[in-house]
């Protein structure tokens, strides 16, 4: 997913991508004007991907709210940030119907909305850009399993000729220490 690595800096405008890690902070790029910056460690950076909106049984994740509002919206523009109270609790009860009306305040829906239409803007809201990694398929299983079986079906034969040249490499270790130890005792009686 390209959204894993989007940050918010506080007391910055907009969104960020993480480029790089430095000794004393990280590289950044506006997801819009792609202008690089250096922030130091010291920022308060929230990374979207830890982010989660608060529902009346559960929390659900910021993504997940972004896949429906694109879905709602078919992956274009949504409300401007800036709409009246009534517009944004509307905008709000599509995209996450059950959501925590106490807990999710005004000003969170306005942020959510900014953000959706400047990712939907730098072009990373896209049918793609939600598409969870498959689980594996039942072939790769099943052919895992034929590869285990025929692994066992080995004659146990082969597996002795390893043993023994295992016991030729310890008794060919095992020879020179005692040369080396034969010519030090000799060395010692001269």
């Amino acid at each position: 997913m390209q959204l894993e690595k989007i940050i918010s800096i506080s007391g910055k405008p907009g969104l960020f991508k993480l480029v790089s890690q430095l000794k004393n902070g990280f590289i950044v790029e506006d997801i819009t004007t792609k202008k690089k910056a250096s922030i130091s460690n010291s920022s308060q950076v929230s990374l979207l991907d830890n982010i989660a909106m608060f529902t009346f049984d559960k929390e659900v994740p910021l993504f997940e709210v972004f896949e429906n509002i694109a879905k709602k919206y078919d992956y274009k523009p949504t409300i401007n940030h800036k709409s009246s109270s009534e517009e944004l609790r509307a905008f709000m009860a599509e995209s996450l119907p059950n959501y925590d009306v106490e807990r999710v305040y005004e000003s969170d829906i306005k942020k959510l909305a900014q953000w959706y239409n400047l990712l939907q803007k730098a072009g990373y809201i896209t049918p793609e850009s939600f598409v969870k990694p498959e689980a594996p398929a039942e072939e790769t299983i099943e052919e895992a399993k034929v590869v285990e079986e025929k692994e066992e079906k080995k004659p146990a034969a082969k597996k002795a000729p390893a043993k023994k040249a295992a016991e030729k490499a310890e008794a060919t270790e095992e020879k020179p220490v005692k040369k080396t130890a034969a010519k030090k005792a000799t060395k010692k009686e001269d």
